[in-house]
């Protein structure tokens, strides 16, 4: 692994050069560094090792993003499937073999007043060039309607590399899925047959490793049932019935090499862990395979070259796999290091490693050659020496519960009389991880301090934990992060005269219930595709049929949930807003910003309200997140302040 003692022997043809130098000396970095998209991302090595896909972020006079294919063993690339990222946005990407390349992507779509997003696989054979849809025009004729997702890759087939399992609804009424044995290339390419039909109910169909289609997970009024076929037996019989959101669920990971075990994730003593269960076995007994004392197993099952699982998300027991792991971690031992892919037979593969302060590099690896090289960065104009660290801070909410969040301070400064953001995160069932986080880099480099915390509800911390949440949005959790901005005054790191709450999605719901529940505490707010409506929001979702899982988590009494919604108490707002909302989200409706502008400015208050055209939940258009960073840093400026104001927002 000589390659590593340079860092960077051979940065790939692909990598967009950065435009503009970046300094020793510097302070604060261009709102571009941090507002771009990742300069290369979703990077995918082929069954044979010798090409790496990945989407690559263009900058200059046409903003994009493309499909980058390059070749391993002659240094040669090729681009496609430009997109400016408003007509369709690059999702990910999947080998069907080793000239065949599968492109998610996203369309806005608009179904009656409701906006939606519509997936969609594409497929790219890369000796060619050429480009087409997966789904054959045949197939689109005999769908009843076109469905929304269009991109469910239920399994590829090594022993029928032509070939690939999709499932698709649109043959019923409902929005069942049917699976679809496609052709994707050769003689009779588009060919097409039923693998399986659809069952009311079912959303989702599974495969084993001998790629027959085992098990079906169907929702009916709230619960989830497990559905499972064998090919020597008729029917199917259900495995497990549980209700979302509860402690009996059974999530279905996948099948080992051995046709009748299945990995599964479900609670053990509160925290999610990984099992296996043999399916001959009457009791359906489950083995514990891998669990963590104090957090929630995730990822997906990782697997050897003969598809024996040997791992999950990135912990490894297989000896081979386990080795090479500790060995990258030895050479990169200032980093979190992922094996995210591997060649067929594992001698090639990826590395992303990242830290706090390095966003992440992309290394090829060679078990054979005993090499390790880097071969992309997913953020180019940010230099790991410019950055900061996030720490890992606790405190105690009134009720005594044990809040773990991550404090990020401006490069340089110990922590005091800071002007401070307090940034509630998402979901709300979601959390903060450690490693590099662009939006607190970016605060923290305008000399914010700012405050990150897992309140109650967020996901990752067990059972308990996560159901402390439901329905419980602007209660509890919402004096969670009220309390965290408390902790930071009584530590002296927060100045209390500017303290702005700053949040997306739920985290701009929070900000909005932040200023409302607690006006003395707060003098800013900033709302990112922020609820303001709940009693809206969830009607809104009856058209859904995760509908009963949106009633348990957000609630069912539409008169507590107009008592809870930042609409209804806009006159207590009595601080500078901020709101932004994309007008294709499809998550949290345009309205709900909209809405609340309205009412903010009848009622005589101080509110600013940026639209995106075209933007939507994920500021997926580089355009929009630089016009939403840049919005942010005037208005934090003006209102709060920072050591680096006279720099001028927008610089």
């Amino acid at each position: 692994m000589r390659y590593l003692q340079k860092l960077a022997p051979r940065i790939m043809a692909f990598l967009v050069a950065f435009s503009g130098a970046i300094y020793a000396n510097a302070t604060v970095l261009p709102v571009e560094a941090f507002a771009s998209k990742p300069d290369v991302s979703s990077v995918d090595l082929s069954p044979n090792g010798d090409f790496i896909a990945s989407i690559v972020n263009i900058g200059g006079e046409h903003k994009g993003a493309i499909v980058n294919v390059f070749n391993v063993n002659t240094g040669e690339e090729s681009h496609h499937l430009f997109t400016d990222n408003s007509k369709f946005v690059l999702l990910g990407l999947d080998w069907a073999n080793d000239e065949t390349l599968l492109v998610t992507a996203k369309f806005p779509k608009r179904y009656g007043t409701h906006q939606v997003t519509e997936t969609r696989l594409l497929q790219l054979n890369v000796t060619s060039g050429k480009t087409n849809n997966v789904i054959p025009r045949a197939l689109y004729e005999k769908l009843r309607y076109i469905p929304q997702l269009q991109a469910g890759i239920v399994d590829i087939l090594p022993a029928e590399k032509d070939y690939i399992l999709l499932q698709l609804a649109g043959m019923r009424e409902d929005v069942a899925p049917s699976v679809y044995k496609i052709k994707l290339r050769g003689k009779g390419v588009g060919k097409f047959k039923v693998a399986q039909g659809a069952k009311a109910g079912v959303y989702d169909w599974r495969t084993d490793q001998q790629h027959n289609i085992r098990l079906a997970i169907r929702r009916i009024d709230g619960n989830v049932e497990v559905l499972e076929q064998h090919p020597q037996r008729d029917g199917f019989r259900v495995l497990w019935k549980f209700e979302t959101l509860s402690e009996d669920v059974v999530w279905p990971l996948g099948f080992d090499v051995e046709p009748n075990v299945l990995f599964v994730k479900a609670y053990h003593q509160d925290k999610l862990a990984l099992f296996k269960v043999d399916l001959n076995d009457k009791e359906l007994s489950k083995e514990l395979v891998y669990a963590k004392e104090n957090s929630d197993v995730s990822g997906a099952l990782r697997r050897d070259a003969a598809g024996r699982v040997i791992g999950v998300g990135n912990q490894y027991w297989g000896v081979d796999f386990a080795d090479l792991k500790k060995s990258v971690n030895k050479t990169l031992a200032a980093y979190k290091n992922y094996l995210i892919d591997f060649s067929a037979d594992s001698n090639r593969y990826i590395v992303l490693s990242s830290s706090d302060v390095e966003p992440g590099l992309y290394y090829l690896g060679d078990r054979k050659a005993r090499t390790m090289e880097v071969i992309g960065a997913r953020y180019n104009q940010l230099d790991p020496q410019l950055l900061v660290q996030r720490k890992k801070i606790a405190y105690d909410a009134r009720d005594g519960l044990k809040i773990t969040g991550y404090l990020t301070l401006p490069k340089g400064n110990n922590g005091e009389n800071l002007p401070t953001i307090v940034f509630p995160h998402g979901g709300p069932i979601s959390k903060e991880t450690a490693g590099f986080d662009y939006w607190s880099q970016f605060l923290a480099n305008r000399g914010y301090a700012v405050l990150q915390m897992d309140f109650r509800g967020s996901a990752g911390y067990g059972f308990d934990f996560m159901s402390k949440g439901l329905a419980g949005w602007g209660q509890a959790m919402q004096d969670d992060v009220e309390d965290g901005a408390r902790w930071l005054i009584e530590q002296n790191i927060a100045d209390p005269n500017r303290i702005c709450i700053l949040g997306a999605s739920y985290g701009g719901y929070a900000s909005l219930m932040g200023v409302i529940k607690s006006p003395e505490l707060y003098q800013c707010a900033v709302s990112f595709a922020g609820v303001s409506n709940l009693e809206a929001l969830v009607k809104q979702k009856q058209y859904f049929t995760n509908y009963k899982t949106v009633l348990k988590q957000i609630g069912d009494d539409f008169e507590q949930l107009w008592d809870v919604s930042p609409l209804k108490h806009s006159k207590k707002i009595n601080v500078p807003v901020l709101l932004i909302h994309g007008k294709r989200d499809s998550r949290v409706p345009f309205r709900q910003s909209e809405a609340m502008f309205e009412q903010l400015n009848d009622d005589g208050k101080q509110v600013t309200f940026i639209s995106l055209e075209g933007g939507d939940h994920n500021l997926s258009n580089t355009e929009n997140r630089l016009k939403t960073f840049i919005e942010i840093e005037r208005f934090l400026a003006v209102h709060i302040g920072s050591q680096f104001t006279e720099h001028g927002a927008g610089n």
